[in-house]
């Protein structure tokens, strides 16, 4: 083997089990292993000097076939790669390293700043790469955004959250906006994401605590005002499931000659936040966030975005669409084509060609969609619910697999998210984006991860929802943990008689029988549900996306 080199002064290194790290000996640091190849590496030890004082040990090649043997004896953390060296090129030695290592990172050093070289680096997984002249400072920090990167980010989340924590919880005791209850559910989501990345189970069980508080803040603050927004105009209250059309779809339809509503049922503000990078690069989206109506169903706050009505409002103007007495999603949702071209004759808005309403339900629905998604995003508008984080939030609660897949909120985004990277929506997201074609992403409604139940008495005849229900004379056995609407008039819900009245639960509660409390309470308990009161259910996204 030629001119193989340990560049490492001083104590000889122990090489931990099964790993590219070293330990010395006498000061017990873990060191990362850097191999740097160059056919002028003489030339390079200040610079190897210079690494090895910021506790990286270096080893060095002067040619790639060198440097793959040495990589087939011992793993390293690092490549530094010179990309002219006689013989084997760095670029082509990039693929040889590759076989020995896929996943190790490697940094091209080179003279050359030609842009198809920098290409061909990209194309083989180069990380990064550095222009000589070398300067030692601009390997450090390469090395460190590296091997370290996590690390650091890691440690700085942390100390970031715990100068933050003490800030919310003082927080509480103010008296909050509605914006400033959106924006600090979106700082919370946040958290959660970063606080899951680091790995500190501790300090995500703070913040964990700090939800059920805000939850429970949440809860009372919308019991207290809720039923004032619905007497309020748009201005005066928070944008709600009736505004969405009128405030985020129209300034759209007003713009372009073609446009893609989509309302993706069920889907979390902290879902969406997964979501949305997987689509960064082909649109330039702008957030919104408005409040779910109650309940926070399908029935209720979907057909409230379609038509821009109340239910109770529905009633009155469309009986036709509206079965009273009825919670089935099935029967209460099959006129939001007609809903929605009501809602645009109000408004005043003429749509440039053709109004088509898509539904997906089923994988061939969905593959179906996308064979169709060209002609579809022609003059008009195409409005697209898309039902499979409904239909996997209900699933989970009968599987016992789901539940074990996704036993609690992060596996849960981590699901839908799986489910996106392979969906016939990101197909029809990258269609429209291809043609040219805007979009408006919303959700009708969220789910709270449900923990405790509430027992509740109500008739025979009482609707079946475990987060909502509406019947004679309705009660629960701890009336701090729900929301009873007496007046069905007042809160613009279907007027069901004059002892019919709404219940919903609040915070993470869930609803129960007496007479078969220990089966609900085994059969539901962790559920994902929706119809109640809570951020994750009332707070959505609203993303309008623009084709770069």
């Amino acid at each position: 083997m030629r001119n193989i080199n340990k560049a490492v002064a001083g104590n000889i290194p122990r090489r931990t089990k099964k790993s590219s790290r070293w330990k010395n000996s006498m000061s017990n640091e873990i060191s990362r292993k850097i191999l740097w190849v160059d056919d002028e590496i003489e030339l390079l030890k200040s610079q190897i000097i210079f690494l090895q004082q910021k506790g990286y040990l270096v080893e060095t090649a002067t040619n790639g076939e060198d440097a793959v043997e040495m990589m087939r004896i011992s793993p390293v953390d690092l490549v530094l790669l010179d990309e002219q060296m006689p013989g084997k090129r760095g670029i082509e030695t990039v693929g040889e390293l590759r076989k020995v290592d896929a996943s190790v990172p490697i940094v091209m050093v080179t003279k050359s700043e030609e842009e198809d070289l920098m290409d061909q680096a990209i194309g083989r997984r180069v990380e990064d790469y550095i222009v000589k002249p070398v300067n030692p400072n601009q390997v450090l920090m390469v090395c460190k955004r590296l091997l370290e990167g996590s690390r650091i980010r890691h440690q700085r989340t942390a100390q970031e959250f715990v100068s933050r924590f003490r800030e919310l919880e003082d927080k509480r005791s103010e008296l909050f906006t509605w914006e400033e209850w959106a924006e600090t559910y979106g700082e919370m989501i946040d958290w959660e994401s970063r606080l899951a990345e680091t790995g500190e189970e501790s300090l995500a069980g703070l913040l964990q605590g700090l939800k059920r508080q805000w939850r429970s803040d949440f809860s009372n603050y919308v019991i207290g005002d809720y039923l004032n927004w619905l007497d309020k105009p748009s201005g005066e209250r928070p944008l709600l499931s009736v505004d969405v059309v009128d405030q985020f779809l129209s300034p759209l339809l007003e713009d372009y000659e073609s446009v893609l509503f989509i309302v993706v049922d069920c889907m979390r503000m902290d879902q969406w936040h997964q979501l949305a990078p997987l689509v960064e690069e082909f649109y330039d989206i702008s957030q919104s966030t408005y409040f779910s109506i109650l309940p926070t169903a399908t029935p209720y706050a979907r057909n409230a975005i379609f038509s821009g009505l109340y239910p109770g409002q529905i009633i009155e103007m469309f009986p036709q669409y509206w079965q009273v007495g009825s919670d089935d999603e099935g029967s209460l949702n099959l006129y939001e084509k007609e809903l929605l071209t009501a809602q645009l004759d109000r408004l005043g808005i003429k749509i440039e060609g053709q109004l088509r309403y898509e539904k997906v339900f089923t994988k061939e629905e969905g593959q179906r969609l996308v064979k169709k998604i060209p002609s579809l995003l022609q003059r008009g508008l195409t409005a697209l619910v898309v039902n499979f984080i409904d239909i996997l939030t209900h699933g989970r609660s009968e599987s016992e697999i789901l539940l074990e897949i996704a036993p609690n909120e992060q596996a849960y985004r981590d699901l839908v998210l799986s489910w996106f990277r392979h969906s016939s929506l990101l197909g029809v997201l990258q269609e429209a984006a291809r043609q040219g074609v805007p979009v408006l992403l919303t959700s009708d409604h969220g789910s709270v991860h449900c923990t405790r139940p509430v027992t509740v008495f109500a008739k025979r005849d009482a609707s079946t929802n475990l987060r909502y229900k509406f019947g004679d004379n309705i009660s629960s056995e701890k009336g701090q943990l729900s929301f009873l609407v007496r007046d069905a008039r007042r809160a613009q819900l279907p007027y069901l008689g004059m002892n019919v009245h709404y219940l919903f639960a609040v915070e993470d509660t869930y609803f129960v029988y007496p007479t078969k409390l220990r089966e609900y309470q085994s059969r539901y308990y962790g559920s994902f549900l929706h119809g109640g009161v809570s951020p994750e259910e009332m707070i959505l996204p609203v993303a309008t996306m623009i084709p770069k």
